[in-house]
């Protein structure tokens, strides 16, 4: 088999078990404060990677201020706020739309490296935002014309939770330079976990946890989260980046069969999958633009770490 064959399952079986989250976050989320589930995921997270710390905090102790700054936003707002808001969002008994929402995060990661790495967009971007935001909306409401506040508030969260996430993903490009993967993974859950302790202090929430939910604590931890990524990152150093865009359409597939599957909870209606299939069609068509644009600068005369830089 050839090797972007293996890579590509490998994202493939990453954005499957992404779309798992819901299975192991979802009546939990109605039952235990959300801060209380992020904590303890963080710590099942944080005592995994423990072992690339020390490596990890003397690189960042060489690093300069932006770079801890870096760090210390992706661990708290990307990590644990933004888990936060996402797992509040599973609160309100709809497990299927907060997850969908998470594929605007390309969209909006755009806009970030654009405001925070001065990466402009290219030519054509702003058709793509458009329509994204046309497919953000088609999947928020199950009645795109007629939406109640009651509605309005989980699709609110989740796409917060998009937007922190989109940003660490950002900042994980400007750190990355400083880190290999699984120190900054380290770093991530780390600060992650302190952030998460601060979310629980501010909002008062117990970090009690029946004991019919201490399994699915470690399972969501790890299942939907350490696991994917390391299947999704290994998956990635051997696959195209147009390949792995086509295959990481098995996440909101995954996400849009698995609770009306095991969660008895209602299927998609009309507009919302046509949402879905308008949001993947978007960030194909952007990872498509964008590679044939870095094409184009390819046939550029310029210097080797300009083109570097771009890619």
């Amino acid at each position: 088999m050839k090797a972007t064959t293996i890579g590509a399952l490998f994202v493939a079986g990453g954005a499957v078990l992404w779309g798992t989250d819901a299975l192991f976050r979802g009546d939990m989320a109605e039952s235990v404060p959300a801060a209380t589930i992020v904590f303890w995921e963080h710590v099942v997270l944080a005592a995994v990677t423990a072992f690339a710390m020390p490596a990890a905090l003397r690189l960042l102790r060489r690093a300069g201020w932006r770079v801890v700054l870096a760090v210390l936003a992706i661990g708290i707002g990307a990590s644990a706020v933004a888990t936060a808001l996402f797992t509040e969002a599973f609160s309100y008994g709809d497990y299927t739309t907060p997850v969908l929402l998470q594929k605007v995060q390309p969209i909006v990661a755009v806009v970030g490296a654009w405001l925070l790495l001065g990466e402009r967009p290219r030519a054509g971007y702003g058709p793509f935002l458009l329509l994204g935001l046309v497919g953000a909306w088609l999947i928020a409401f199950r009645d795109p014309f007629d939406v109640s506040f009651g509605e309005a508030r989980p699709a609110l969260l989740a796409l917060a939770a998009a937007a922190l996430w989109a940003a660490g993903t950002v900042l994980g490009r400007y750190v990355a330079p400083v880190f290999a993967p699984r120190e900054l993974t380290a770093l991530r859950f780390w600060f992650g976990l302190l952030g998460a302790a601060a979310v629980v202090a501010v909002t008062g929430s117990s970090l009690t946890v029946g004991g019919e939910w201490h399994v699915r604590l470690v399972l969501l931890a790890l299942v939907p989260g350490l696991v994917a990524m390391l299947f999704y990152y290994r998956g990635l150093k051997r696959t195209p980046a147009m390949v792995a865009t086509l295959c990481e359409l098995a996440f909101p597939l995954t996400a849009a069969v698995v609770p009306p599957l095991l969660l008895d909870e209602p299927a998609l209606s009309v507009s919302q999958g046509v949402g879905v299939a308008l949001t993947a069609a978007v960030v194909l068509g952007l990872t498509l633009a964008q590679s044939a644009g870095r094409r184009r600068d390819a046939g550029v005369v310029e210097a080797p770490d300009r083109a570097l830089a771009s890619a």
